[in-house]
């Protein structure tokens, strides 16, 4: 068996640092994934479409952007009978660990980085320690890294304790985007779980902090809007043309202009546009991206549909046309009272923790949720919990770190929640 992985959780952390991939693109990450899994001798190990159905995927990149990281994973020295495996970006794996006779328990992890370049300042512990990322335009700045090495570490401290049952560690990819949640819920090894922990580092709890379960994720969409109208001379004849960028002006001022719901909280929001050619020409494309949230998956649906119709009549308004696209969503799922007790018990005794929070707003959104979803319907329990980090700025910044002392603390909370669970349940 390879090296323990609980005596370097610190090395596969910062390793895995080096190499951030965006959703969709994991295929160095997957890669190192499996090298792992393999060490650790788990019971079975399916791969990109081995996993899910790739036709549920959301919010899939182009293939030139698929085709760039595949090479660049490939460069790197990724086994390239296993790339094959993930062509056209079905990337991320499913771990299964059976123990016979027991509860079928899922962990889910997240393996995506986000397009943010690090900071190369020295005083930002990556680059003070040697492990910025290599990349030079993506980052672990969301702390997809010790989620990967929780799941990692996690599967073999399960496999060398006195376990019964089956574990299925999700390793899931296109978290950032919310793409890859959905196909690894509606998969097979989704099926029939009686337990899910997913978690989470930092979001603002310090080290020695636990959240046992987060409560009130917002449900959300991502949606691409094309608007097009007719080019014409700014000068010589404006009149003839139908103003594209015009029509998103408006489509825009509107949407920040759509009512609140009686129900509870809503959120838009336009965050890029691009388009027009030049200063003398009506522009006859735009492009933009947006999102709608919601308190409940229902009022994220009444902004989500508020937010198309305001994008199709702005257009309609100045002679264009809006062609708008749902390229992802996610809903609202709450960790399950029962579940959050057994997180709870577990963090009180575990050392380095000072703090469990029995419930806490999660206040953004998660495409956890799906498998929450699915777990639930069916009769199970799910727990999203968090692990506090010192982090010296925000979530999805250049300077975001982790504090490694919250790894060995994490995976304490993990292994501790699992054991439980599967032993003497809720």
């Amino acid at each position: 068996m390879a090296e323990s992985i609980r005596g370097r959780l610190s090395d596969l952390r910062r390793d895995l640092h080096r190499y951030p991939e965006p959703g969709w693109c994991e295929f160095y990450t997957t890669a190192r994934l499996v090298e792992e899994l393999e060490g650790i001798g788990v019971d079975e190990i399916a791969v990109g479409a081995e996993a899910y159905d790739p036709d549920d995927r959301m919010a899939v990149p182009a293939a030139d952007e698929l085709d760039e990281w595949f090479d660049r994973a490939r460069d790197r020295g990724a086994d390239p009978a296993l790339l094959e495996r993930m062509a056209g970006g079905n990337t991320g794996v499913v771990a299964v660990l059976d123990r016979g006779e027991g509860p079928t328990v899922g962990l889910r992890v997240d393996i995506d980085g986000l397009y943010v370049e690090e900071a190369a300042d020295e005083g930002h512990v990556p680059t003070a320690e040697g492990f910025r990322s290599e990349t030079g335009e993506t980052m672990h700045a969301c702390g997809h890294d010790a989620h990967m090495t929780w799941g990692l570490a996690a599967i073999e401290a399960i496999r060398e304790r006195d376990f019964g049952g089956r574990l299925v560690v999700f390793f899931q990819p296109a978290e950032e985007v919310s793409g890859g949640g959905h196909p690894m819920a509606e998969s097979e090894y989704a099926a029939d779980l009686d337990y899910l922990f997913a978690v989470h580092v930092g979001l603002d709890h310090p080290t020695g902090e636990v959240v046992a379960g987060i409560e009130r994720p917002l449900a959300m969409c991502h949606v691409d809007v094309t608007i097009r109208g007719t080019s014409a001379h700014a000068g010589k004849a404006p009149n003839e043309g139908d103003n594209a960028i015009q029509a998103l002006g408006t489509a825009i001022q509107n949407a920040y202009g759509i009512p609140r719901h009686a129900d509870g909280m809503t959120r838009v929001n336009v965050g890029r546009v691009e388009g027009g050619t030049a200063s003398n020409v009506v522009a006859d494309r735009v492009e933009a991206v947006a999102e709608a949230r919601g308190e409940t998956t229902a009022l994220m649906e009444y902004a989500k549909d508020r937010l198309r119709r305001t994008f199709e009549t702005a257009a309609e308004m100045h002679g264009c046309a809006a062609d708008v696209e749902v390229v992802s969503e996610s809903p609202r799922a709450d960790s399950d009272p029962e579940l959050v007790e057994v997180v709870a018990d577990v963090a009180r005794g575990v050392d380095g923790v000072d703090a469990v929070v029995p419930t806490a707003d999660f206040g953004a959104s998660e495409d956890a949720t799906f498998l929450m979803r699915r777990v639930q319907e069916a009769g199970g329990l799910a727990a999203y919990l968090v692990v506090g980090t010192d982090h010296p700025t925000s979530h999805h910044t250049p300077t975001f770190d982790v504090d490694e002392r919250s790894l060995e603390t994490g995976l304490d909370v993990l292994v501790g929640s699992i054991l439980a669970a599967a032993e003497d349940g809720p």
